[in-house]
């Protein structure tokens, strides 16, 4: 038998240049919970995710993507394939909704069989593409992984309704920036959600943002996204069980202080004040009176509250002028 040839030496990182390998749209699938399902079933699965994927691509008029897959490879529970990055617009919308789509008409007609729910992810970077069994590996693809099996997505994909989401995806800062943000994809950023990737027992921790094509359930539950996610949009303070929505994108952080501030029956002004106020004292054990403040004369029986920054006119704590003559 002849030897094997002895492997190429390559150069030492940073020690020379070299040219850079081409730029890959990267795809990751996993079905959830593919362990917990009984081993007869794993084969089937595994061989009905890529045909679920093909049937995506086809559906959606993106045969072409599937048609010229680079390195694709089964990982078992789930399918990892490279693309075109001019594609990844399009990936992002409309194939994530249609896989969507695909999965819950699968559902139904796959009824006593099993039920296939999808974490995608998607990373775009310089991969080895030269064809070969060792083709497509390198950190582009490494990151791709981590986060398909980050908490963020994982966490989304199993507070939704298992009948209704299908579909749970996480794209890298980089595909986002160059797919979403720059406007190219059909879906606003308001779609998306930005979420700190990290994985248990890994040392990753990446700035992600996630899509749920058909959203179910508490999606912005603080116990799924994490408290630095809901500090990082300015969530309030609440309960582990309580919802927090996220603050509006492009908003910075926001630092929150609660003041209680209290004016029984009187203006309480925090702010600058222009032009005239009135108060009214509905209450009978107060006698019902009104008080006007007007310029820089206050006229009641009664003014109750406080100051704060600028006030035009008179404000404080002693009354000037009587009660007026149709209150006596």
């Amino acid at each position: 038998m002849p030897a094997s040839p002895r492997p190429v030496a390559e150069p030492r990182p940073h020690s020379a240049s070299r040219h850079l390998p081409p730029y890959r749209g990267i795809l990751a699938v996993d079905a959830k919970d593919f362990t917990g399902h009984p081993a007869v079933q794993h084969e089937y699965i595994s061989r009905s995710v890529p045909q679920l994927l093909e049937r995506a691509f086809d559906r959606c008029g993106l045969s072409e993507v599937w048609e010229s897959r680079r390195f694709p490879t089964s990982t078992g529970d789930g399918y990892v394939l490279g693309f075109d990055p001019a594609w990844l617009p399009f990936v992002v919308h409309p194939w994530l909704p249609t896989l969507q789509d695909v999965l819950a008409e699968f559902a139904v007609h796959a009824a006593g069989a099993v039920r296939i729910r999808l974490r995608v992810s998607l990373h775009v970077g310089p991969l080895p593409d030269s064809g070969g069994d060792f083709a497509g590996n390198g950190t582009a693809r490494n990151d791709t992984h981590r986060l398909l099996d980050s908490r963020p997505v994982k966490g989304m994909l199993a507070a939704s309704d298992e009948n209704v989401t299908y579909v749970a995806a996480i794209l890298s800062d980089r595909c986002y920036q160059d797919a979403v943000a720059s406007g190219y994809t059909g879906r606003h950023p308001e779609h998306f959600i930005e979420v700190p990737a990290t994985v248990e027992g890994k040392q990753f921790d990446q700035r992600a943002h996630l899509y749920v094509p058909t959203p179910s359930g508490s999606l912005f539950d603080r116990r799924i996204l994490g408290e630095r996610v809901m500090r990082d949009h300015g969530a309030p303070t609440a309960p582990a069980g309580d919802a927090a929505p996220p603050r509006p994108r492009g908003q910075g952080p926001t630092h929150r202080t609660t003041v209680h501030n209290r004016a029984d029956r009187g203006n309480l002004n925090t702010g600058t004040v222009h032009g005239g106020q009135s108060v009214t004292n509905n209450d009978a054990s107060h006698g019902g009176h009104v008080g006007d403040i007007a310029g820089d004369h206050v006229r009641g029986d009664r003014h109750g509250g406080n100051r704060a920054e600028t006030v035009r006119g008179d404000q404080g704590d002693t009354p000037r002028g009587g009660p007026r003559e149709a209150d006596r």
